[in-house]
């Protein structure tokens, strides 16, 4: 497949991605109605006549049918109002539009996955075509559905007249030349006029399933024919809007013709074939392109989508950019030279290169309500498999992060939403209504900023974790020691080991635990924690701590010995400098320090890091009180260098198979003399300190 196919391919499965959670947002806030309303009805029929058509240009022959039978009954249902549809048959029909989206998404992933499509549509048309009895109420005559704009058209044998004294008004349009696809092009344009005026008659026609008419378009514009000047005119802006439109002039059938016109056959301008169900074919009139009409600009798409390798390699180029600054600012060539110019300069370039990185890490910022959405169907799902009332709210969810991010937390997020589903909420309404509660389940999902990082937290309004079952089911694998005394938050941490599960039995959707060390791993790789909270009775909370972006970042750099360490600006509390006699040595804890009314432990870097350099004594050295997640404490280092604004480069594979990210090294930077510095986790040096010495 050439470069040329695949773009149109990238654009087809983009849109139709697109279209697809749209269609989800429309029939969840439907099935809650219980009706369609209006808007909702049209959209629906615009949303399967582009599948219908840009899945035909594609030949998915399975997609284009399906969405073409939906066509069908929306346009039932559009022409005669939801009353046409029984009550009884709602609920099957909501069913069955899941389906379809399902079906469709299937679909969609074995283009994707460059896999055949389905052969066998069979199952799925015959549902649409048993409601399209149920709602025409005549049994075996599903294809004889009238076509949209049939009704208000033309006679065909009246068509083919020299002239159509019905549609006399029209509007020429031309698309940017070599922008491909024009035969789709036009046909969008059509779904666009319809919302403004929805008689009206087309030439070429059967542009959105006859490819052979985009030349003709290409060569001859496009015609689009009204009953009336003033129909016309209410159709200008989405001419404008078009995508691709490059320029438009109105016609007037009943006017005499243009001198550039004259050659044309007659019949060309003034009586095209009327629009039925899609634009019809017939030749469009040979014409030199016309200037747009006066005073009418064509308005240019105000989004673009861009791939994400692209922004990736922005992203590189700036942090090169960011390095290399700091490289010639702090040039030892400069040391012990007044430069005043060449500083106020310098001043000038880092604001630059700042503004520059805001905007390119900003191009990759997406809203989580794209995340946050899709939760709306499992809960919905999973509500009717299982029995329970349970309703979803969303907090938040305009919150931007990293579109990485965004990728990396969906499925995380699907776990725990399903989790709550299953194994939080009570299983029947009788328990929850004995405990006061709303007898509709609700969980909560709800996202935030705090500067530096995102949070995520999944609620629910369940009966909350047992923790003595966890903790015997821990014991019971090992897990934990029988005479150990746990604390609760320990406790719900075993539910993120791997294979954990509370559930006695597996279900469909399997028991809270099974999946939650895949949500834990999949937020450590992107940066993040995971911390679990309840109460028995009350419900369960889930939340994820994420960064907002893992490219950039600004940190503190501190020596031991000679070598240097990086510690991420949003874990530090302040530095503090102590004497011998602040240290308190606890037995079971090791060193602490005393701040503001609460000890912390000391950890020191040199003796985690097996250094030989560094300093010895507490009064040479500083403290950082560094907290990250749920923990807080000291790190003892030599100096403390000043602030700097670094690049996190990831380590190298070979340097990873040692398991150094265990021991809190996350990454490394390059300084701007030129050397390394190492990146700390705080959360893991807490861990490794506490696996070394057992302490604290």
């Amino acid at each position: 497949m050439g470069s040329g196919n695949d773009s149109i391919l990238d654009m087809y499965l983009y849109e139709t991605n697109t279209l697809l959670e749209q269609l989800d947002g429309i029939l969840l806030t439907a099935e809650e109605a219980d009706t369609f309303s209006e808007d909702s009805v049209n959209e629906i029929f615009r949303i399967m006549h582009t599948i219908k058509g840009s899945s035909a240009m594609m030949e998915f022959s399975s997609l284009m049918t399906v969405a073409h039978r939906i066509e069908d009954m929306f346009f039932i249902v559009r022409e005669k109002g939801m009353d046409v549809v029984p009550e009884q048959t709602r609920p099957e029909l909501f069913d069955m539009l899941f389906q379809a989206v399902d079906f469709f998404r299937g679909e969609i992933e074995k283009v994707e996955n460059e896999e055949p499509l389905s052969q066998s549509i069979d199952h799925i048309v015959s549902k649409i075509n048993s409601l399209i009895d149920k709602i025409q109420g005549n049994p075996g005559t599903p294809d004889s559905a009238p076509a949209p704009e049939a009704e208000q058209a033309p006679a065909a044998d009246e068509a083919a007249d020299a002239a159509n004294p019905d549609y006399l008004f029209g509007v020429h349009v031309f698309f940017d030349e070599g922008s491909g696809m024009e035969n789709l092009r036009a046909f969008m344009l059509l779904n666009g006029i319809k919302d403004y005026c929805g008689d009206f008659i087309s030439a070429p026609e059967n542009v959105e399933s006859d490819p052979t008419t985009s030349d003709i378009i290409a060569d001859q514009g496009f015609l689009i024919w009204f009953r009336t000047a003033e129909e016309r005119d209410s159709v200008i802006p989405a001419v404008q809007n078009g995508a691709s439109v490059r320029e438009y002039q109105p016609v007037d059938a009943a006017a005499p013709a243009p001198a550039a016109h004259e050659a044309a056959p007659a019949a060309s301008i003034a009586a095209p074939a009327p629009a039925q169900e899609a634009p019809k074919a017939g030749s469009a009139a040979p014409a030199p392109k016309p200037a747009s009409a006066p005073g009418q600009q064509h308005a240019k798409e105000s989004l673009i989508s861009v791939n994400l390798a692209k922004l990736d390699q922005l992203l590189a180029v700036v942090s090169e950019i960011v390095i290399t600054e700091s490289m010639v600012t702090s040039s030892p060539d400069l040391k012990g030279l007044r430069l005043d110019n060449f500083t106020k300069s310098a001043r000038d370039l880092r604001k630059l290169t700042d503004d520059l990185q805001d905007v390119s890490m900003s191009l990759r910022m997406v809203p989580v309500s794209g995340t946050f959405q899709k939760m709306n169907r499992i809960v919905r799902d999973m509500s009717k498999k299982l029995g329970k009332k349970a309703k979803l709210t969303l907090i938040g969810e305009d919150t931007e992060v990293d579109k990485t991010i965004v990728d990396a937390i969906g499925d995380p997020i699907m776990h725990i939403v399903r989790n709550s589903m299953d194994h939080g909420l009570e299983e029947n309404e009788a328990d929850r209504v004995a405990a006061g509660k709303d007898p509709v389940g609700e969980v909560i999902l709800s996202a935030r900023h705090t500067g530096s990082e995102v949070i995520i937290e999944i609620k629910d309004d369940g009966q909350g974790v047992d923790t003595q079952a966890v903790l015997n089911k821990a014991i019971r694998q090992g897990l934990a020691a029988p005479d150990h005394d746990y604390s609760q938050k320990e406790i719900l941490n075993f539910l993120m080991m791997p294979g954990f599960s509370t559930n006695t039995e597996v279900t469909e959707y399997s028991g809270r635990g099974v999946g939650m060390d895949v949500v834990k791993k999949n937020v450590a790789d992107v940066g993040g924690t995971v911390t679990i909270s309840s109460e028995w009775g009350k419900g369960m909370t889930t939340t994820l701590k994420i960064p907002l972006t893992m490219a950039i970042m600004d940190g503190m750099e501190v020596s031991v010995g000679e070598s240097m360490f990086t510690i991420p600006i949003n874990s530090i509390q302040s530095s503090l400098k102590v004497t011998a006699k602040d240290v308190i040595h606890d037995p079971a804890q090791g060193e602490m320090v005393k701040i503001r009314d609460n000890f912390y432990p000391i950890i020191r870097a040199k003796e985690l890091f097996c250094m030989e350099q560094g300093c010895d004594n507490i009064e040479e050295g500083i403290l950082m009180w560094v907290e990250a997640g749920e923990h807080s404490y000291c790190l003892f280092v030599d100096e403390l260098m000043g602030e700097q604004q670094i690049v996190v480069k990831p380590l190298p594979n070979y340097i990873n198979s040692f398991g150094v990210k265990n021991y809190g090294i996350s990454g490394c930077s390059i300084l701007g003399d030129g050397s390394i510095s190492i990146i700390l986790d705080v959360i893991n040096v807490y861990a490794a300190a506490h696996n070394a010495y057992g302490a604290f």
